[in-house]
């Protein structure tokens, strides 16, 4: 069984985008993913949607605040 990675409703984070990748993992299914380091200094590989995914790059800053989805900062 794999991860989710889809970040839970209540987590509350900010950070800044290192990469971005993509892949059907499901075999069906096209997800995207984005590795951000947290400004804890720890490094976590979240899913998020296409609108987010294409509209940031490496170096961007993402927030994630309890009860939404991320979004660029």
């Amino acid at each position: 069984m794999s991860k989710s990675r889809k970040p839970a409703p209540q987590d509350a984070w900010d950070g800044v985008v290192l990469d971005k990748s993509r892949g059907m993992t499901d075999g069906s299914n096209m997800y995207r993913y984005l590795t951000v380091r947290l400004s804890t200094g720890a490094t976590e590989k979240i899913r998020v949607d296409r609108d987010l995914w294409n509209s940031v790059a490496k170096g961007d800053g993402i927030v994630k605040q309890a009860g939404s989805d991320p979004m660029r900062k």
